[in-house]
């Protein structure tokens, strides 16, 4: 089926690690937080559940945030590159929908040709001298069922929209009527493949092509 609009997370999806992990690994509490992060994306515990309690733990300042968005491009998944190519140049509109931190993701999206406008992220909030304040804890990414509600808004007007994800949050976009691709290419979570509309466990994102195009 063509879709109007696709939607991409983020981590695990376009990139082949988990952000606010790899900033815990950089401190040294890289086990204890992505343990919080599967609970999550398993859909254990509800994402607001451990949302704040892992930027509380890391604090990450300016510096951390640049770093990642480096890690971020250096880890692009196979396939991510030429598929946004295609969907550009067939004219598709295709946006970022992520619980990750968005001045992280923003480079890889600038890389990759999607408007600052389509990224949908998480903001955090620094001091003058770069050190870490908070995150919008008003932004309804850093809680369940936020992307259901980004979806439902990208589908005003009777537009078809597919998401693209690996984890549970993003399962959630099936609640706005959104067709839902579960990729496994870097993490293959069970949930998320029984109940995904349509499944790719590739390595390459390439594999989306099948059911988007």
């Amino acid at each position: 089926m063509r879709f109007d609009r696709i939607c991409f997370d983020f981590d695990s999806t376009l990139s082949r690690i988990e952000g606010i992990d790899e900033l815990a690994a950089r401190l040294g509490q890289g086990d204890a937080i992505a343990k919080l992060t599967d609970a999550a994306m398993n859909g254990e515990v509800p994402l607001e559940a451990v949302y704040g309690q892992r930027l509380d733990l890391i604090k990450p300042d300016r510096a951390a945030i640049d770093w990642l968005a480096e890690r971020y491009l250096s880890e692009i998944v196979d396939g991510v590159t030429e598929l946004f190519a295609r969907l550009r140049a067939d004219c598709r509109e295709v946006y970022i929908v992520s619980g990750g931190i968005r001045q992280s993701i923003l480079p890889m999206a600038a890389f990759l040709n999607v408007p600052e406008s389509h990224v949908n992220a998480v903001d955090v909030f620094f001091n003058e001298d770069g050190t870490y304040i908070d995150f919008d804890r008003d932004s309804v990414l850093a809680r369940a069922g936020g992307k259901a509600e980004i979806c439902k808004r990208l589908k005003q007007n009777g537009l078809s929209l597919a998401m693209v994800g690996d984890g549970n949050t993003d399962l959630e976009a099936k609640q706005a009527g959104a067709c839902f691709i579960g990729f496994g290419g870097v993490v293959d979570r069970p949930k998320v493949r029984e109940h995904a509309d349509y499944y790719v466990d590739d390595a390459s994102l390439l594999g989306v092509l099948d059911y988007i195009s």
